[in-house]
């Protein structure tokens, strides 16, 4: 995978990571109720359990676009798309969701599997192995992918988790949260350059 691609992979796992979601929210929501040290099981979990959606994925979707290149193509075309109405849709996003949480922090097993019913999760597996894998090397770009996410995953999930209460604030504000949405957006149509050269 050529660098500049490589480069272009780790901005779309950052922002596609530690833009609001499912699990970002309901990490904050922790954070706040539950402090950092018992949301690390719930921080892992994602971690992992995304990591093995991710291989899943790719390894599928690999030998299918090795068996068939074009699909590849058709993949990238569809990938682009819905990263240009992602980017659409979080540069014009104008609030954030209050997540619920119980009387205890997810655990790590329980936020591991929710990973495979999570519509970003699986949205971000999907557009990033569409997008990203080479059908000329499917196996060592599926790996670059998950090492991609690897690198951004746990960091990006532990901002969430760790600042949640100062973050709720900042983005509370309508003018702030406003250009957070227009900065993340513009990031992920960034993303597309390498992609469509």
């Amino acid at each position: 995978m050529p660098l500049d691609l490589f480069l272009g992979l780790l901005v779309y796992a950052f922002v596609t990571s530690i833009t609001p979601g499912p699990n970002n929210m309901m990490l904050m929501a922790s954070g706040v109720n539950f402090g950092f040290r018992r949301t690390i099981p719930h921080m892992l979990g994602i971690a992992i359990g995304f990591f093995s959606l991710l291989l899943a994925v790719g390894f599928g979707l690999g030998a299918l676009l090795h068996a068939v290149p074009a699909l590849q193509t058709a993949l990238k075309f569809l990938s682009v798309l819905y990263m240009l109405w992602l980017a659409w849709k979080i540069a014009f996003s104008r609030s954030i969701g209050k997540a619920e949480v119980g009387g205890q922090p997810l655990s790590f097993r329980q936020a591991a599997a929710f990973q495979w019913v999570n519509p970003k999760a699986w949205a971000m597996s999907l557009v990033a192995m569409g997008a990203y894998t080479q059908a000329e090397s499917p196996v060592v770009s599926v790996l670059l992918v998950g090492t991609a996410f690897a690198l951004v995953n746990f960091p990006s999930v532990s901002i969430w988790a760790g600042f949640g209460v100062a973050l709720r604030g900042f983005l509370s504000d309508p003018r702030r949260l406003r250009v957070f949405n227009i900065v993340m957006g513009l990031a992920l149509v960034a993303t597309l350059w390498p992609m469509l050269r």
